[in-house]
């Protein structure tokens, strides 16, 4: 086994996402993952929980690039304009990952627990966004509003990139779904 192999994480990632592709998240094992990605069975326990897990080991680093993108913008930005300016920023970190995404989207989608699981994770998000636009000042209702609506840009945006051919960038979708949501609280 290549242990001493760099980028372990990534190459569990990849092995999962290949065969949860291949034979679907329910017919796919740890031990098949590990031994895909060139690994033990007891790495892959070391990097992850469980199976699922794989799928989700980014979750905390991007809660952590929302918190810290809505933390640091200008205290003068209404929340909705810094809710916007957040997600500009966090769609960076999707540069060069479209086809990654795509694939991990279409294995959260055919299996209703990853989907669940999936929910659970920007529902975590749109909690940590509430708490940071408070800390910022943002009284509630206003404060859960926006974090809720951010949310809601981020996954619609985010669903229709995924959908897409990947030649333009998660930005452009998350625009455009922050002008729909505009749109439609503006009653036009």
């Amino acid at each position: 086994m290549g242990r001493w192999e760099p980028n372990a994480r990534g190459r569990l990632e990849q092995a999962a996402l290949d065969l949860y592709s291949e034979r679907g998240f329910e017919q796919t094992t740890a031990a098949q993952i590990a031994e895909r990605a060139g690994l033990t069975e007891r790495t892959f326990f070391r990097h992850y929980a469980d199976k699922r897990e794989v799928l989700f080991g980014g979750a905390s680093a991007l809660e952590q690039i929302f918190v810290d993108t809505l933390a640091d913008t200008p205290d003068t930005a209404a929340p909705i304009e810094s809710m916007a300016s957040t997600l500009e920023t966090v769609a960076t970190f999707f540069t060069e990952r479209h086809e990654h995404s795509r694939q991990r989207q279409a294995v959260i989608m055919a299996n209703a627990e990853l989907r669940e699981r999936e929910l659970i994770k920007l529902a975590s998000l749109s909690t940590a966004l509430a708490a940071t636009l408070r800390r910022r000042g943002v009284k509630d209702p206003a404060a859960t509003l926006t974090a809720e609506a951010g949310i809601a840009v981020f996954k619609v945006g985010f669903e229709r990139w995924v959908g897409d051919s990947g030649e333009r960038a998660l930005a452009d979708f998350l625009r455009e779904s922050l002008d729909e949501l505009r749109v439609v609280t503006a009653g036009e």
